[in-house]
């Protein structure tokens, strides 16, 4: 898709290469972030692509499925809560509240990874919206919305 527009495409491929192959960023919680934005936008691309990274990165399938009602969830740590909270906050188009932020920053106290996390939930929001509104499909014989394929709400029908 992005192969259309090669300048976007290059500068596109260097801060998604920076953010999974140079980051500083806690990895569970980073990949428990992208699948909060993949189904809270409802992006089964999103969702089904992270499933095979985030369970590769060492994350539990159960811990990851939490991550649909986080709120509800005894298996999350204070950390991942946080981290969702801000993602949530940032979702429904808000600044992240002071007290979030004041959580987060207790779990992520390097003002670098606190700059990459940010920079990260903004890339794969931004990847969500492109994937969604472009239409693009996952990959023959992959299965949507693993394990379940129990689709968000917000998945387009």
């Amino acid at each position: 898709m992005l192969a259309n527009n090669p300048p976007l495409a290059k500068a596109t491929f260097a801060l998604l290469s920076q953010l999974l192959e140079h980051n500083t960023f806690d990895a569970r919680l980073r990949e428990l972030m992208i699948m909060r934005i993949g189904w809270v936008t409802g992006s089964a691309y999103e969702w089904t692509q992270h499933w095979r990274v985030a369970t590769a990165a060492g994350v539990p399938p159960e811990d990851i499925l939490a991550v649909r009602d986080w709120h509800a969830s005894d298996r999350l740590t204070a950390a991942d809560k946080a981290v969702l909270a801000a993602t949530d906050e940032s979702l429904a188009g808000k600044a992240i509240s002071d007290l979030t932020w004041a959580e987060v920053t207790k779990h992520i106290p390097d003002p670098g990874q606190q700059v990459e996390f940010v920079v990260a939930m903004g890339n794969w929001t931004m990847f969500s919206i492109l994937l969604r509104n472009l239409k693009i499909p996952v990959e023959d014989g992959v299965a949507v919305w693993p394990p379940d394929g129990m689709a968000s709400p917000a998945a387009e029908a």
